[in-house]
């Protein structure tokens, strides 16, 4: 028995899709550059193309099974909360700071339901929390260079 349901949890994974979190990191990336902030917006953009040629590399060469699936593997660290994350915080950087901790939410609700639902261990998820902040402070990193 599910102890959240299964719908609930499944659109909590689904913050994490490409579908979901690209847009919003694209219209954030939309409003920083009509605020004249080309080159975070840049960084923010070139912080999201590193997830996957990061996250990818890492599914192969640790070729994790999953929770429900021990016959597949590829499943860490989570590439969907390494895109919510880098997506959602990115965005907030980008719009606001205050932001931030909508950017905290939605990433965490976005890896509760990939290990509600049975599609990530818990260490996936945390991997890829750490990945992401790695991630995002190199593009702070560079906004801040570039800006200084």
């Amino acid at each position: 028995m599910d102890t959240v349901p299964r719908s609930l949890s499944e659109l909590a994974s689904d913050l994490g899709n490409m579908t979901v979190a690209l847009p919003v990191l694209g219209c954030a990336m939309a409003y920083a550059v009509w605020r004249g902030r080309r080159l975070p917006a840049l960084y923010a953009g070139l912080a999201m193309a590193a997830v996957p040629l990061l996250v990818i590399p890492l599914k192969e060469w640790t070729a994790r099974p999953g929770p429900l699936e021990p016959w597949a593997q590829g499943y860490y660290p989570s590439g969907h909360t390494a895109t919510a994350a880098v997506a959602y915080f990115g965005a907030a950087f980008l719009v606001s700071n205050r932001l931030i901790p909508v950017a905290a939410v939605l990433t965490a609700v976005t890896g509760s339901g990939l290990v509600l639902r049975g599609f990530h261990w818990p260490l996936d998820v945390l991997a890829s929390l750490c990945l992401s902040l790695l991630v995002l402070a190199v593009s702070s990193s560079c906004t801040r260079r570039s800006s200084g």
